[in-house]
């Protein structure tokens, strides 16, 4: 009987059909299909062997490297969900996840060794560390597992009994407004059901090499490490430094021959201002995928034009769906100014759009982006709270419900069927194409001891970007300067969604039932930008 295929599966499946084609390349060093096997086979040995059970999460802690994809894939074969941690963000943060899934298991490596000597010296610590020799003052309960303790292990697979689809392959943690991340659980159904689809969608074969730009706890990433290895494609991890240097970027896109790109529009756009793509060859991309956020037609237009030979897709889903539309961009004229539709719901989902009374709009009408698909999360781990508010039922006959998503987009359907992205019902925002809660901030913020209140908002940079700006009411008895106060905050949050400006002020506007007036502060904001009288709250 045929066994019921699972996402590692890919691996193994590759394996077999190409065993000496790169699976995985990172700083000119690769990894074939048949060592990617062999290295993940054990890894799940020794997991097993640590105590690590179906169902189980383990955290994934390591800056980008060939040990990245082997450690998600090693996780998945040990019947366990792999939980990305970002490699950058502070201790605190870091800890609130390991509590909130209860993170026995920790897969690092050395570039992380003082962060994770930081993690042992809390209260919320893992009880293995795979991937470093025992550190100096770690807790004597602590176990320690090197990387080199993997080449004496069985390279056979993991035989998991019970492993199906509807078992957990990851959990990844988004902001949340309460001022606490929130995890998202995928299944290996959903996950190898987006592998699928996006692999059919941009027609992914072994012949690609494909770009992993997006960091591990990012939903992106899911495309390069689940559709490639699917496809038996080489996957290129591409280092953080190139991100932030893109005459580099574009230097290592021409040298790796990528074909497949698949970023947010922020890296696309650095890549055409500053990326000298004029002195490269880049004429092996083939398809160009971007999503996240709005990417501005200026750009796109000039872009396209760079890459003539390349098609350009913008592609929408959240992260609790994968993705659920695509756009394929027609040509653009140089002159074009209407934002980029989102595209049609793919294929294997269905799409609602709802007014505030969960009611169908009327066709072209203004209404809230539901999906259902089989790339859809699970739901929020440990979350029923979350859960009730997420999901919309739709009887279709008594005992049975369709379910879809909130996706709290707004969205209006275009004379061709396609849908245009119109902003966010609630305020979560994209900035840079991270996901950012304007309440957690404020959460941050409010921790402090020295602030009373404060209410962050946006502020348009132009290209359809958006800048973060907190005003700060401080306690009338304490003092504190603003680079105090973000250096608190970097302590807190990621650095994506520390507010570029805080502005101490001496009150706050407030609304008609005393609630802090946000639209206010940022109508005073862009009026003080541009010079006019400040508007009165």
């Amino acid at each position: 009987m045929e066994r019921t295929f699972l996402i590692p599966h890919a691996v193994q499946r590759s394996a077999e059909k190409y065993p000496d084609h790169p699976a995985m390349r990172f700083n000119k060093q690769a990894l074939t299909y048949a060592e990617l096997e062999q290295q993940t086979n054990r890894l799940a040995h020794l997991l097993v062997g640590l105590g690590v059970r179906r169902g189980d999460r383990v955290g994934v802690f390591l800056n980008k490297s060939l040990e990245t994809a082997v450690a998600i894939y090693g996780v998945m074969k040990a019947g366990a969900a792999y939980v990305p941690l970002d490699p950058m963000a502070p201790a605190p943060r870091l800890a609130l996840v390991l509590r909130d899934c209860d993170i026995r298991h920790l897969i690092t490596h050395e570039p992380k060794r003082a962060a994770v000597a930081e993690l042992l010296a809390g209260s919320e610590r893992p009880d293995f560390v795979i991937g470093l020799d025992r550190l100096e003052g770690a807790p004597a309960a602590v176990e320690f597992a090197p990387w080199p303790a993997l080449a004496g292990l069985a390279a056979e697979p993991v035989v998991i009994p019970g492993l199906m689809g509807q078992d957990l392959a990851y959990i990844m943690y988004t902001s949340g407004s309460t001022g606490a991340p929130k995890g998202m659980m995928h299944t290996h159904f959903s996950g190898l059901s987006y592998a699928r689809m996006a692999a059919d969608t941009y027609e992914v074969t072994h012949a690609d090499r494909l770009s992993n730009h997006s960091p591990l706890h990012f939903d992106m990433s899911t495309f390069d490490f689940f559709s490639g290895p699917l496809c038996g494609a080489t996957t290129t991890i591409i280092p953080e430094p190139y991100t932030k240097l893109p005459a580099s970027l574009s230097k290592l896109i021409e040298e790796e021959r990528l074909t497949i790109w698949y970023s947010v529009p922020f890296a696309l756009i650095q890549l055409l201002l500053h990326g000298v793509m004029e002195e490269r060859d880049l004429s092996s991309l083939r398809w160009v995928l971007f999503g996240g956020e709005p990417f501005p037609p200026k750009h796109l237009w000039a872009l396209m034009a760079r890459l003539p030979q390349a098609r350009f897709s913008n592609v929408y889903g959240p992260a609790e769906v994968n993705q659920c539309t695509y756009y394929h961009v027609p040509p653009l004229a140089e002159d074009h100014t209407e934002s980029i539709p989102i595209g049609r719901v793919w294929d294997n989902a269905e799409g609602l759009v709802i007014d505030e009374a969960d009611r169908v709009v009327a066709e072209g009408e203004i209404g809230e982006l539901l999906i259902r698909a089989p790339t859809m999360m699970r739901g929020y781990w440990r979350r029923p709270d979350l859960n009730r508010r997420a999901f919309y039922y739709r009887q279709t006959f008594d005992g049975f419900d369709d379910v879809f998503y909130r996706t709290g987009d707004l969205v209006q359907a275009l004379p061709d069927g396609s849908l245009r992205f119109l902003g966010r019902k609630d305020r979560q925002i994209k900035v840079r194409g991270y996901r950012v809660e304007l309440d957690e901030i404020e959460n941050a913020l409010s921790r402090h001891p020295a602030v009373a209140e404060n209410g962050v908002y946006t502020l348009p940079l132009g290209d359809d970007t958006l800048a973060l700006e907190a005003a700060v009411l401080l306690k009338h008895e304490k003092q504190v300067t603003i680079e105090a106060l973000k250096a608190f905050l970097h302590t807190q949050l990621p650095g994506y969604a520390v507010p570029e400006n805080l502005l101490l002020v001496a009150e706050l506007p407030r609304t008609g039932t005393g609630k802090i007036d946000r639209r206010v502060l940022r109508e005073r904001a862009l009026a003080a930008r541009s010079g006019a009288p400040k508007l009165e709250g």
